[in-house]
């Protein structure tokens, strides 16, 4: 193992045993001692801000169990992709907070299922205060790792993200330095959009291990490049100067002959890495157990190759393992 320590974040807080982004999620990631959380963020159709993995919600909330907004179930595409159900854009923030939160993969997380039903939706500022609170509770420093999903889609509707983002940011008092903040997203514009103006943050790019970023296909169309490309010592070379890392899928990392960690660190980079998870369903196939998807495998046996390669940090779904193996 190396001898830093990568920093350990609680991905959408705790979702290995809490419906993902709730309340009771995030504070039990903090107290079981993450180094940082992350949020996935985007709006409403008023311009608030919520914390959810996708804008479309019928996974993630109750909202097909609700008479009155049947009618807002409806096709649309997002980044390319067509997709059917309930979408954030088209509810007022009050509507949504009449929402309740339900676990996204019942069948591999039955125990966070059992909480379904219990809380509602939570919006930016929620995560932003009970992080800081959290941290005064813990006495030790708590990070927030913003995750802006969708950003070019959003701006096709007219819900620019970088001014909402900002705008909450600097009203919580997040986004001077003062806080440890880290911002990333898929698409390198809308976090070229917030540096610009002026939040004091690390800037990552989310990497992923095949497709292309929406933003630049939106703009280039054919000639937009891949994800892999940008982890290439090319890609990287890029990458200098206008964001302060990679944040890579972790399959990209146990891959044989991998060198993105030292060809990052060459060039003053950090990398990032998603989402360490123990059940059999998440791991690579030669790490896997008996006792079907749900059942954990040897996490350990991967998480260890992830953190040979100095990775300088790591998104995980069961905090509590997550810190006892990569800080313990």
């Amino acid at each position: 193992m190396p001898s830093k320590s990568p920093l350990v974040i609680g991905h959408r807080g705790a979702p290995g045993y809490r419906p993902e982004h709730t309340r009771s999620s995030y504070e039990l990631a903090l107290a079981m001692g993450v180094d940082a959380v992350e949020p996935d963020v985007i709006a409403t159709k008023d311009g608030v801000l919520v914390v959810r993995h996708e804008n479309e919600i019928s996974g993630t909330t109750d909202v097909a169990a609700h008479p009155e907004f049947a009618d807002r179930r409806t096709t649309k595409r997002v980044d390319g992709h067509s997709l059917t159900g309930w979408f954030t854009e088209d509810f007022t923030w009050d509507e949504l907070a009449t929402l309740r939160s339900r676990e996204r993969v019942p069948a591999l997380r039955a125990s966070s299922a059992s909480f379904d039903g219990a809380e509602p939706i939570l919006r930016l500022v929620d995560v932003l205060d009970l992080v800081r609170k959290g941290a005064r509770e813990h006495g030790r420093d708590i990070g927030v790792v913003l995750e802006v999903k969708h950003a070019t889609h959003f701006a096709g509707i007219g819900l620019d993200l970088a001014p909402l983002i900002e705008r909450d940011l600097r009203a919580a008092g997040w986004a001077d330095g003062g806080l440890p903040l880290i911002i990333e997203s898929f698409e390198q514009t809308v976090l070229g959009q917030l540096r610009a103006c002026g939040i004091v943050a690390s800037y990552i790019y989310l990497v992923e291990a095949a497709g292309r970023p929406y933003d630049l296909v939106s703009a280039l169309g054919a000639h937009a490049p891949d994800y892999p490309s940008a982890v290439t010592p090319r890609g990287l070379d890029e990458l200098v100067g206008t964001v302060d890392g990679v944040s890579v899928d972790k399959r990209m990392l146990l891959a044989a002959g991998s060198s993105i960690v030292a060809d990052a660190h060459a060039r003053g980079l950090e990398v990032f890495t998603w989402t360490c998870r123990p059940e059999n369903s998440f791991l690579a196939k030669r790490f896997r157990g008996r006792g079907g998807p749900a059942a954990f495998g040897d996490y350990e046996a991967e998480w260890g190759v992830i953190a040979g390669t100095g990775v300088d940090g790591v998104f995980v779904d069961h905090p509590d393992l997550g810190v006892a193996f990569f800080c313990g």
